[in-house]
């Protein structure tokens, strides 16, 4: 039976099932917040997750979606300190919900209603793919949509024309609001064996290079920014490239583009007044 898992002394933040109300984004488009979709696809670096978390939990104008594919939902059964139950996600601050595949259609859709994979693309403002493995990575340049993730990436707005910003003030879009397209961010993780492959070189090329934003910002003629992965001891004992680009970097990465260094300074020199 499915139940409704809450965070601990918030009712407002829902775990998304069949017994809760389907998301919808427009309900959040005046929260005053930046929207970060968070996603992990199925490498051992999904166990980063939980940090990147934990690190943006001091943004009070920071709201998190978790995208979990199943076999990233593996890695967090709480097997380990470092590898806790995806249910402790929900206990994140700043978490909205976290979404795993079954529920793009776990309610029975009728004329009218909301999609959810539609829903989570125009709630985000950024997607931040992290860990990207190389079969969500084949699956994305391949143009396939065959779970929630894919789904959000397939429907995303690469053109930039779908979407407006908000006019109030409240709710705006960052990339829209600077005449840019919203912009998904990956970080690949792989065996080396797998990085070094021809087809994953052609399958980056055409994130950076057909897809990308190009070396010069002002261009925006892009979408993907790829975060290439680095070189060190893999989980698998090898010792190479291929492993997800460190998380802290990550979070410093989601922070420049989300603009939240700069809301965090503006809190400093606050208590200092």
């Amino acid at each position: 039976m499915l139940q409704i898992i809450r965070a601990e002394g918030d009712v407002h933040r829902p775990r998304i099932s069949g017994t809760s109300q389907p998301f919808v984004a427009v309900n959040h488009s005046t929260d005053g917040k930046h929207h970060l979709l968070l996603a992990a696809s199925g490498s051992v670096a999904t166990i980063k997750i939980p940090n990147i978390l934990s690190a943006l939990a001091k943004y009070q104008n920071l709201s998190i979606c978790v995208i979990l594919t199943e076999a990233a939902r593996q890695f967090l059964q709480g097997q380990s300190a470092e590898q806790p139950h995806v249910d402790t996600l929900y206990h994140q601050a700043n978490v909205l919900g976290v979404f795993l595949d079954e529920e793009e259609w776990i309610h029975p859709w009728k004329r009218g209603q909301g999609i959810l994979h539609i829903e989570l693309r125009r709630w985000a403002h950024v997607l931040v793919i992290a860990p990207l493995s190389a079969n969500t990575m084949a699956k994305i340049t391949g143009g396939f949509s065959d779970n929630l993730l894919t789904s959000v990436v397939r429907a995303w707005d690469t053109t930039g024309e779908l979407e407006l910003a908000e006019q109030n003030g409240e709710g705006v879009n960052i990339a829209t609001r600077s005449g840019r397209k919203k912009r998904i961010i990956v970080a690949p993780a792989m065996n080396t064996a797998m990085w070094r492959h021809p087809i994953t070189k052609r399958q980056i090329a055409v994130l950076e290079e057909e897809w990308g934003i190009g070396d010069d910002e002002n261009e925006c003629d892009g979408w993907f920014e790829v975060l290439r992965p680095q070189e060190k001891e893999l989980a698998c004992g090898d010792v190479g490239d291929g492993a997800m680009k460190d998380w802290r970097q990550i979070v410093e990465v989601i922070e420049k583009r989300l603009h939240l260094e700069c809301l965090g300074k503006e809190r400093r020199e606050s208590k200092h007044l």
